[in-house]
C-alpha cells in the first residue's frame, strides 16, 4: 500500500481515537459501506487510497464509542447482530462525532460534509449549532455525557463536554 501524506485533521483524529482505546489499523479494503472505512472488533480499518471523506472516521469511532464493550469487539464480524446499529446508536454515533470535532476543534463541515449523512449534513449543522442535540438524552442514558440540567445539579460541564468516551 502507498503511503499517503496525512492531514493534520486526521493525525488529530488518529491520536485522539488512541488515547480513548479505538484501534485505527491500516489495512487494503477491497469494498466498504463508506469508501476507504471498515469497523472491525473495537477498530477502525482505514484504506488511505480509498479514503474520501476524512471525517468518516469520527463517525465511524462514534458507532464503537455508544456500542456496548461486548458488543464493540464483534464489530465487523458475523457475531455482530444484523440489527447493529440500531436507530438510536445511529444518532448517537452522529452527536457522539460533533462532540468529539467539538472537542478536536475541526469544523463541523468536515466531519458533516455534503456527500454524506442522506444529504442532511446541513440540517446537523444548523440543528447542533444551535444547541438542538439530537440523541442527547441516549447519549446521558448510557453514561457519557450531560445534560445542562443534570450538569448543573452534578457541578459538571454539560454536553459538548463528553464525561467519557467510551460506552461500558
Amino acid at each position: 500500500m502507498a503511503v499517503k501524506e496525512i492531514s493534520l485533521e486526521i493525525k488529530k483524529i488518529l491520536e485522539f481515537l488512541n488515547e480513548i482505546g479505538i484501534d485505527v489499523i491500516e489495512k487494503e479494503l477491497d469494498t466498504s459501506f463508506l469508501p476507504g472505512l471498515s469497523l472491525g472488533p473495537n477498530c477502525i480499518y482505514i484504506d488511505y487510497d480509498q479514503l474520501l471523506y476524512p471525517g468518516d472516521i469520527l463517525h465511524e469511532a462514534g458507532h464503537l464509542a455508544v456500542t456496548t464493550s461486548a458488543e464493540r469487539n464483534k464489530a465487523g464480524t458475523s457475531e455482530m447482530s444484523p440489527k447493529w446499529p440500531t436507530q438510536a446508536e445511529e444518532i448517537a454515533a452522529i452527536l457522539w462525532s460533533f462532540a468529539a470535532a467539538n472537542h478536536l476543534q475541526l469544523p463541523l463541515d468536515f466531519v458533516f460534509h455534503p456527500n454524506g449523512y442522506k444529504g442532511a449534513s446541513d440540517w446537523f449543522i444548523s440543528n447542533f449549532s444551535d444547541k438542538n442535540y439530537i440523541g442527547l438524552p441516549f447519549l446521558e442514558w448510557i453514561g457519557l455525557t450531560l445534560s445542562n440540567d443534570r450538569a448543573l445539579k452534578e457541578g459538571k460541564e454539560a454536553f459538548p463536554v463528553m464525561q467519557k468516551w467510551l460506552r461500558d
